[in-house]
Order: C-alpha cells, then sequence, then structure tokens
C-alpha cells in the first residue's frame, strides 16, 4: 500500500487542510492501491501565496539561465535513474500496458532534452541592430517570466504531460503549481519526491492532486499569471472563458479525433501494424490516437480486414502481464462511457466488424472494454466525431486524395494525424494540406523539437522546445 498522507507544497511536506485521505483504486480489479490526501481551496491559496512570494523575491527568475539549466539537468537526469519505477507507478494507477509506460521512459529524455537544448540556445536578452542607421537608440529585448504558472494536466499520461510543462516553465525562471489527477497521486507523489531532491529554492514548485472544484478555484486565481492546460475540450473552453476575464495567459492542448489516412499505393501491412501504436496506444486513451481510419475504396475491405486481424490479435489484460497490450481503462465511468460508444456505433447504422459493447471474459472485475473496430462509418456518424478516449476504431471510405483530404479535416479537431504512402514525397504533399497541429508519415514519431498543439477546437498555443519554452515568457524592451 502505497501512501501519500501530506501535500508537496513549495518544495516541502506539508498537512494537509483535510485529513482525509482518497483511495486509489485499482483499474485492473477495482482493488485499493494506494491513499493520498488530496488539495482543498486553502491548500491552493497557501500554494500560490508562497509561489507569488518567491517569484517577487526572485530568488529563482532572477538566477541565471545556465544555473536553471543545470537544476533543470539534474531533475532529468534523476528521473532517468528512476524510469522502471515510473513506468510501474503509472500501469498501477492508470492500468496503461507495461509495454505503454516503459516505451514512454526514453521519449520522457527526448523532450527533456529538447527543452535544455531550447534554453541553452534561447535568446534570453539580444540588442537589435536600429532597422535606422541614424537611429539614437537602441533596443535590448530581453525575455522574462511571466510569473505564477498554474499547470493543469489530465490523468491519461502524467509524466509526459508534467514534463511538457513544468520543465519549460522553470526553465523560464516562473514559479509553478502543477495540479493532477486525483487518479494520479501515487505516480505524481513520486514526481514530488524527485523534484524535491535536485534544489529548487523554496516556493518555486507544489504538485497538488484534487479535483475539478479545486482545480477551478487555482485556475481562476488572482495571483496566477498563466495557465497552461492539457485535458479535455470542454474543459478547456471553461478555463479559456475564465482566463479570458481576468486577461490571464493561457495555453490549452485538447481534444482530438485524429484521422490516419492510407493512400492508395500504401502498404497495408506496414500501416496497420503502424496504426496498432499510432491508433492504440495508451489503451486508446490518448488525444494524439489515429482512431478515424481513411482507406481508398478501391482496397476498403482490404483494409478492414487487415485492421479487425490487427485487433483481435491483441491481447486484453491485466497491465502487469508483458504479453498485455491493451490494459482496462482508468475508471469505471470511463469504461461505461467507451461502451455506450461502442453501442450508439450500432444504433448510428455502422457495420461491427469486431468487438463490441460487452466486457472481456474473465476480465469482470476491473475497468476492461473490448476493442471494437468499426467499417461502413460515414464521418458525420458521433463515433466518427467525438472523441471516445477508448480501443475503438473507425474504417472510413474516400473516394480519392481530395476527398481524403476533404474528410480529415472534417472534424472540429485538429491535434494530430497520419498518412501512409509507399512515396515520401507525396505524403507530404498530403500532410500539408490537412488541418492539424502534427502529422506523421508512415508512422514516424512525433519529435519534440518542434511545436506541438492544435488546430482548432484542439487547443490554442504550443508546446515542446523553442517554441513551448517562449510561452512561458514576457517581453521586454529597454531602449538605451
Amino acid at each position: 500500500m502505497i501512501t501519500y498522507d501530506r501535500l508537496f507544497i513549495g518544495g516541502s511536506w506539508v498537512q494537509p487542510s483535510n485529513p482525509t485521505l482518497l483511495d486509489i483504486a485499482s483499474p485492473h480489479d477495482r482493488s485499493v492501491i494506494g491513499r493520498a490526501a488530496q488539495a482543498r481551496s486553502a491548500d491552493v491559496d497557501r500554494a500560490v501565496a508562497v509561489a507569488r512570494a518567491s517569484f517577487e523575491a526572485g530568488v529563482w527568475r532572477l538566477t541565471p539561465p545556465a544555473k536553471r539549466i543545470a537544476v533543470l539537468r539534474r531533475f532529468n537526469a534523476l528521473r532517468q535513474e528512476n524510469a522502471e519505477n515510473i513506468a510501474h507507478l503509472i500501469s498501477l494507477e492508470n492500468g496503461s500496458a507495461g509495454w505503454f509506460t516503459r516505451a514512454g521512459q526514453p521519449g520522457l529524455t527526448r523532450q527533456a532534452n529538447a527543452y535544455l537544448k531550447a534554453a541553452e540556445e534561447f535568446g534570453w536578452e539580444e540588442t537589435l541592430v536600429p532597422a535606422d542607421p541614424e537611429s539614437p537608440v537602441r533596443s535590448v529585448v530581453r525575455r522574462e517570466a511571466v510569473g505564477v504558472v498554474a499547470a493543469v494536466i489530465p490523468w491519461n499520461s502524467p509524466f509526459s504531460s508534467a514534463t511538457s510543462k513544468i520543465i519549460p516553465a522553470l526553465l523560464a525562471g516562473n514559479s509553478v503549481i502543477l495540479k493532477v489527477s486525483p487518479e494520479n497521486s501515487l505516480s505524481m507523489g513520486f514526481l514530488a519526491e524527485l523534484l524535491e531532491r535536485v534544489g529548487l529554492p523554496e516556493g518555486v514548485i507544489s504538485v497538488l492532486p484534487t479535483d475539478r472544484e479545486t482545480s477551478e478555484h487555482l485556475v481562476s486565481h488572482p495571483d496566477v499569471d498563466k495557465v497552461a492546460f492539457t485535458g479535455s475540450t470542454r474543459a478547456g473552453r471553461r478555463i479559456a472563458s475564465i482566463a479570458g476575464e481576468q486577461l490571464k495567459r493561457v495555453s490549452l492542448e485538447l481534444g482530438g479525433k485524429s484521422a490516419a489516412v492510407i493512400l492508395a499505393d500504401a502498404d497495408i501491412a506496414r500501416a496497420v501494424a503502424g496504426l496498432k501504436f499510432a491508433s492504440l496506444l495508451n489503451n486508446g486513451e490518448s488525444c494524439i490516437a489515429q482512431t478515424r481510419i481513411l482507406a481508398p475504396r478501391s482496397r476498403y475491405e482490404e483494409v478492414v480486414t487487415a485492421v479487425k486481424e490487427m485487433v483481435e490479435s491483441l491481447r486484453v489484460g491485466d497491465p502487469s502481464d508483458p504479453d498485455t497490450f491493451i490494459g482496462p481503462m482508468i475508471r469505471p465511468d470511463q469504461q461505461e462511457r467507451v461502451r455506450r460508444y461502442i453501442r450508439l456505433g450500432i444504433e448510428e447504422g455502422a457495420r461491427l466488424v469486431t468487438g463490441g459493447p460487452q466486457i472481456p471474459e474473465g476480465l469482470e472485475q476491473g475497468n476492461y472494454v473490448t476493442p471494437t473496430v468499426f467499417a461502413d462509418v460515414d464521418n458525420s456518424m458521433c463515433i466518427a466525431q467525438e472523441e471516445i478516449f477508448g480501443p475503438v476504431l473507425v474504417v472510413i471510405a474516400y473516394d480519392d486524395e481530395d476527398d481524403a483530404v476533404r474528410i480529415a479535416n472534417d472534424s472540429e479537431y485538429g491535434l494530430s494525424g497520419g498518412v501512409w504512402s509507399s512515396d515520401e514525397a507525396h505524403a507530404l504533399d498530403v500532410a500539408r494540406r490537412i488541418r492539424t497541429g502534427t502529422v506523421t508519415i508512415n508512422g514516424a514519431s512525433v519529435a519534440f523539437d518542434g511545436p506541438f498543439g492544435g488546430f482548432k477546437a484542439s487547443g490554442i498555443g504550443r508546446e515542446y522546445g523553442t517554441v513551448g519554452l517562449g510561452t512561458y515568457t514576457e517581453y521586454k524592451t529597454i531602449t538605451v
């Protein structure tokens, strides 16, 4: 039994305002695997107060960038040393299959290294050459910390979401309150332990597991200068409205319903093997999952059959089993939500190729769903338009490439996507026409040097690399 009976506020473990601990349930069998303190409004107020005091005192923001980089480099190394335990904790509390949580650890290193490289090359202070040689003044342009940052992250990939926010925010000199989901109290408690060891000044970082109501208290707090949020589009709209009222800086990485466009010349076997990961990573509980599979009408049934065989070959079960590819949904309500969408797909008239709303045999004690594939799907159907956040794939036929691009773009979302073709240059041409923040070609992994974020209802702003680091800074111009 893992227990965190205190909260990590400003770099210290303190007594919570409410001593009642939350039971953390295993998605695999719903047994209690841990207990953890949960933040209330009074704890948020305390965290914001120490963050504000620290920021105004300049103990971190006035630290030279090179020294801030050194501290975050130590954190990255410490996290690497504990990668196996981190993967275990995430599987334990999230139900994410072990292959996924372990495979994600090197990605966290690359993600952090991209930020560290960006910080080393960043123009923290530059003197501009006047456009007019006769100008009597010169401009010194500085990039300075925004202030107190509320970083609000979801439950589905906690370490990745935390890394994408706290590292650039801290590199830029901000004070940070990381709000995490109650379900992730164990892995994020361990994250707090790592942060405690790296040498950040008092008040600079807090890690608070809490519910939505208390999260809104944090987001709307007048002493919070910026909100960095990853989560649902619905919650993002609410945060944007609060930020707009208060003229608070905001960045939003929201939902997705991404399309995988299989072109007519693609190697179908290779494409579907790649979609095993691109479409079903993290049990399908991923905002970048390519769950709309667009297939040319001339090869439609070939694609449907290949997807069916791939999905049926995947083992569903205990996430700690090395042979498991798909584990349980994180909570019973998420399990029921996915099953409800499967029933809706049948009602809408889509062809059920494999799977269905039934719970997999022998796994009734956990939050399991049966991986499901629908064919003969019209892009206007709910199962093609709404984010399901589970292992449910839809295969949609298109007539020609113009039609494929039209269907791919016919979505309120625009976060990710993929193109599959034997001609890479041609695939790039198609990718350029798809209105989404990230497109992968032939299963390439997402890079961390380029900006990541969404078009349309998939968000505002970008993360990763130099662009992501810049979102945690303000410009200041000094004329001399």
